[in-house]
């Protein structure tokens, strides 16, 4: 196939790779200039986009993609599959949506889980959101990028699929966090403590797969100076999303709110550029009283 990819940032980058490297003649595009073994480059978007067989995009923000559209989709060819990849609001997805339908292009909203790690390696998991038309032209993709596609319903699922996961992945990781920060000071061991939660009702990916704790659990970025494996600038932009969808379709999510203003505190005080999980060191750092 014939594909135009626009976006080579620390996602972007190596799912273009992974295409080239699986056969497929590759055209990248990004505002920075940044250039991609194996991968042609365009002078411009619309040069990306022009008489491609797929289409497929990973930007910043919904404001980025839409502009982006607006270059893009009058260059379409009529019957290519538009894949979006990108982590926006679930308004700017259906807008991208609608104008593509308008110009006879097929498009899907398909952000990714799996983080750069997952990009590199081909494991990504899609949360489609689309036309089963769209969805089933995009699935040669996915197949190649990650190891999993789920087709979660219309335009803009893919979306409110992914800012509701990632809002229960803060919300759990606040968590695990205060229940560590507790146990330190109570005197317990972090190794215990992690011993009895992973094996019982407490168990979850944030303390399993991930745990903020250095030294205890499987290796996660706790364990390389919280080195980002998911910035927490990433996640309390995710937890943003999911307030502002919470408030465009008036649903109640206390502790998605509350997490979004510790996240917002911690990104503010020093946080950025550091793990998600490294709210741990904020919290251990508190008292009862300065919450």
């Amino acid at each position: 196939m014939k594909i135009g990819f626009i976006g080579l940032g620390n996602m972007g980058a190596p799912m273009a790779k992974n295409l080239a490297v699986a056969g497929h003649q590759v055209i990248g595009f990004d505002a920075a200039g940044v250039g991609v073994e194996g991968v042609e480059t365009a002078a411009t978007a619309a040069e990306a986009a022009r008489g491609r067989d797929a289409v497929i995009t990973m930007l910043p923000n919904g404001a980025v993609l839409r502009s982006v559209y607006d270059e893009i989709v009058p260059h379409g060819q009529r019957g290519a599959v538009f894949v979006d990849c990108s982590t926006v609001d679930v308004e700017s997805a259906r807008a991208a949506h609608e104008q593509a339908a308008k110009a006879g292009l097929l498009s899907v909203d398909a952000p990714v889980s799996g983080g750069i790690a997952g990009a590199a390696g081909g494991t990504l998991t899609f949360m489609a959101g689309g036309s089963p038309e769209s969805v089933a032209a995009a699935g040669a993709l996915f197949e190649i990028m990650g190891q999993k596609a789920v087709h979660c319903g219309d335009p803009g699922a893919g979306q409110a699929a992914k800012i509701c996961n990632n809002m229960i992945l803060g919300i759990s990781m606040i968590g695990v966090c205060e229940a560590f920060a507790l146990g330190d000071k109570l005197n317990l061991d972090r190794q215990s403590l992690f011993e009895v939660v992973s094996t019982s009702s407490g168990a979850c990916w944030s303390v399993n797969q991930y745990c903020p704790a250095p030294g205890v659990g499987p290796e996660s970025p706790a364990d390389n100076d919280y080195k980002p494996g998911f910035a927490a600038e990433l996640m309390l932009k995710d937890l943003l999303l999911s307030q502002r969808a919470a408030a465009s379709a008036d649903a109640a999510t206390p502790m998605g709110s509350l997490a979004s203003a510790l996240y917002q505190t911690f990104v503010d005080s020093g946080g950025r550029g550091q793990d998600f999980s490294a709210i741990l060191l904020d919290l251990a750092a508190q008292g009862h009283d300065n919450h």
